[in-house]
């Protein structure tokens, strides 16, 4: 969620609206801002060789669930997301649930980032594991505080740093490509065959959660009608060449046995065999970045959403609460703690395999409901259906099998957010009315 969704929050009413250069810089920077860094080492070690095949099949199943996304809010002629389209229909209990998992979804991913920030500084100055995770920790309590000041706003600098990002992504996969040395994507590692290609794709589809978010921007948006669609659809196929690119390209550098060893940093690996310490540090100063900046927007966002769910009454009323400043500060809170704490005690492939099954949920729902609605070519949105729910069910197995725990934790989230949820909103509202 990272990098593009502050900068609606930041614009003053006298700027002009965003146009399809913005517009498409603030969707890339919304999936790059960290997913890449943070799912890389988890897609290899699921699936190989193939690899490249997992974050083309996540990614085809991105841009039907775009064009599912855009599609309603052409149709509704409004932006909002999940939440807002199916109360559009009058399924309210259901966008009341769904925003739960969705907000479930954004933790998960806030400690994704966060945990990926502390290996990478971790890495960096060698104090340590203690260090990786007291760092993650920090980089979050840090955010928490700037969020809390109401600084929390990204601007419009964050599009120039997009293109620092991707720069440095796609110099590191070109300088693995031209070694062009395919028997080291396969070195050190299982031949899981074909068939893991979905099982990696369903295991990483949170590095591509973050285009749905310029659908909040609606309004903010010069001609969204026309400049939504491109931007998006646009943004997720750029994307999927950058991801296929740098998976090919740091496998071909390190070694998929290198990136399997060193998942949690494994493109500071690379950058470090590319151009020695050189690289190591300009791949961990971006990665660093990338990471922070998606910590700060993703808690910015996430806060804001929680607001706006409490104040339709789908949310505790405590998430409605602003401080001084304007922001919903003890929404900042909470949300930040769980976070901390999740990066604290969780692995790299548990965090990003439960983010990536609550995204692959929302959006299978998102998809079936621009069928339903007609809203668009039904092939394209029955296709985002069918891959997103086998995608969801194969990792949901793929959890079962090497995860219960995980999948338990997870679970048990999801049920209390659509049979708790109308317990817990009754009880609150009756001791805030006694």
């Amino acid at each position: 969620m990272p990098d593009s969704v502050a900068m609606k929050q930041s614009r003053s009413a006298d700027q002009p609206k965003l146009g399809f250069n913005a517009t498409w810089s603030m969707a890339v920077g919304g999936m790059v801002g960290g997913g890449i860094f943070s799912t890389l080492g988890v897609v290899i070690a699921v699936a190989g060789s193939w690899a490249w095949l997992s974050f083309l099949l996540a990614g085809l199943i991105a841009l039907a669930t775009g064009y599912s996304y855009v599609r309603l809010a052409h149709t509704f002629d409004e932006g909002g997301g999940a939440f807002t389209f199916l109360r559009e229909i009058n399924a309210r209990g259901f966008a009341g649930s769904l925003s739960w998992v969705l907000i479930i979804g954004y933790v998960l991913t806030n400690a994704v980032y966060a945990f990926t920030f502390g290996q990478y500084l971790g890495h960096v100055v060698g104090l340590g594991p203690w260090f990786a995770r007291f760092a993650a920790v920090a980089i979050i309590a840090v955010f928490i505080g700037i969020n809390l000041m109401g600084a929390g706003e990204a601007s419009g600098v964050e599009i120039v740093l997009v293109w620092v990002k991707v720069a440095v992504l796609l110099a590191l996969a070109g300088w693995g490509l031209a070694q062009w040395n395919p028997p080291m994507l396969s070195k050190g590692v299982e031949d899981a065959g074909i068939g893991a290609a979905l099982f990696g794709a369903a295991s990483v589809f949170m590095a591509y959660e973050g285009f749905q978010l310029l659908t909040y921007d609606y309004d903010d948006i010069a001609h969204p009608r026309k400049t939504l669609p491109r931007a998006v659809l646009t943004a997720i196929v750029s994307v999927i060449v950058i991801y296929v690119v740098v998976a090919l390209g740091t496998a071909m550098l390190i070694g998929a046995d290198a990136v399997v060893a060193h998942e949690e940093i494994a493109l500071a690996i690379a950058g470090h065999q590319a151009l020695g310490v050189a690289g190591l540090v300009t791949v961990t100063v971006a990665a660093a970045f990338s990471t922070g900046s998606a910590i700060n927007s993703t808690l910015f966002a996430t806060a804001r959403l929680s607001h706006e769910v409490a104040k339709a009454g789908e949310l505790p009323h405590v998430f409605e609460h602003r401080n001084r400043a304007g922001v919903p500060g003890r929404s900042v809170v909470v949300l930040g703690v769980l976070a901390a704490v999740l990066a604290a005690v969780g692995t790299i492939t548990m965090l990003v395999e439960a983010a990536s099954l609550a995204f692959l949920f929302t959006f299978s729902v998102v998809c079936a409901l621009a069928w339903i609605e007609r809203a668009g070519h039904r092939v394209i949105t029955g296709f985002g259906v069918i891959t997103g729910s086998a995608a969801t069910i194969a990792l949901t197995y793929r959890l079962a099998q090497n995860n219960l725990p995980g999948l338990a934790f997870l679970a048990v989230l999801v049920l209390l957010a659509i049979f708790g949820r109308p317990y817990i909103l009754r009880k609150t509202r009756e001791e805030f009315h006694g």
